[in-house]
């Protein structure tokens, strides 16, 4: 993991009230642009100037190749700020898909997010939720008034809602200490950008040692069980392995970790869940997945135990073939 070394901080506005602040940072080591929704300054709610100000960062992100760090919480576009909060918040948008596939987007939802800011974090690379969090473009009053059904926010995009059911968590923790050390661990395994290559960590484990361990989880009979994560572990250095999406498509096992002390991804057929087949989810998951990694120069790891896709009437009509397709094309377009 990076070393612990004091966190220096560049303040973009400084002196400039606002819902949004940015900043230069030191994550875990590394040099970050850091912007901040602050929901107790009007909920979080974005107006022309905080649009900008988001913009603005992630505009120095892309231009000083470095990764965009998000910390998130805002009731929407400010309706008194009409037409002008919205333009901010589409400048917003357009920086950050800038961005995408070049620099590294995390971000970390740490109280309720609706409507635009909201779409935000399907553009970035890796979201984290607090359990204090809830994410929703429509809201449960809007929801109740158009449909008649009532909802709590929970029910409607609670972070189980997001970890299990969306995708859009790749990770629940407690708190926002806890999300930026989660983001600090996936930036680890991740270059600046997209040009640069993967950071290297020393390791006592060489990359030639024997693996008996791995062999020995695999069962006898075909129709055994086995949790593939185990695997994974065996086969990282050290034994460690940080899982993405855990609790969505959990029938296929995305996870960064280290082998030789170069990152790669992994990406596993799960027998413990569907008997590791591939449903919707998973090829959703999956494509996601290795496309991150072919973006920032991250090696592909494929542990393949599978009967193929998951049959079934609902999931053909529901597209299987178009989903199916994305995690073949992901791969067939990595270039890693």
């Amino acid at each position: 993991m990076p070393p612990e070394r004091a966190v220096t901080s560049v303040a973009l506005s400084a002196g400039v009230p606002g819902t949004v602040s940015a900043s230069v940072e030191d994550l875990g080591g590394r040099r970050v642009v850091l912007a901040r929704i602050d929901p107790a300054h009007r909920r979080g709610a974005l107006d022309a100037g905080a649009g900008a100000t988001l913009a603005t960062a992630a505009e120095m992100a892309l231009d000083s190749r470095v990764p965009l760090v998000g910390v998130v919480a805002s009731s929407g576009a400010d309706v008194g700020g009409g037409v002008a909060a919205l333009h901010g918040w589409g400048g917003a948008a357009r920086a950050f898909s800038r961005c995408s596939g070049v620099v590294p987007i995390l971000l970390a939802v740490t109280r309720p997010t609706l409507s635009g800011p909201a779409l935000l974090l399907s553009m970035a690379d890796v979201v984290v939720m607090t359990r204090a969090a809830s994410a929703y473009v429509v809201g449960p009053r809007a929801v109740s008034s158009f449909t008649g059904e009532d909802v709590t926010p929970d029910a409607l995009g609670g972070v189980g809602v997001h970890a299990h059911q969306t995708g859009v968590a790749a990770a629940v923790v407690d708190d926002e200490v806890a999300a930026l050390e989660y983001l600090a661990a996936v930036l680890a395994h991740l270059p600046d950008h997209c040009d640069a290559e993967a950071p290297f960590w020393a390791s006592a484990d060489p990359l030639d040692r024997p693996t008996p361990e791995a062999g020995a989880l695999l069962p006898a009979s075909s129709t055994g069980s086995y949790d593939v994560s185990d695997v994974a572990r065996a086969l990282a250095d050290d034994g460690e392995v940080l899982e993405l999406w855990a609790g969505w498509a959990p029938n296929l096992v995305t996870a960064l970790a280290l082998l030789g002390g170069r990152p790669v991804g992994i990406v596993a057929n799960q027998p413990l869940a569907l008997a590791g087949s591939i449903d919707i989810a998973a090829s959703q998951k999956g494509a996601r997945f290795v496309g991150l990694c072919d973006a920032f120069n991250v090696a592909l790891l494929t542990l393949v135990d599978t009967s193929g896709f998951f049959p079934g009437k609902d999931r053909e009509w529901r597209g299987m073939i178009r989903h199916g397709a994305q995690l073949v094309g992901a791969y067939a377009r990595a270039t890693v």
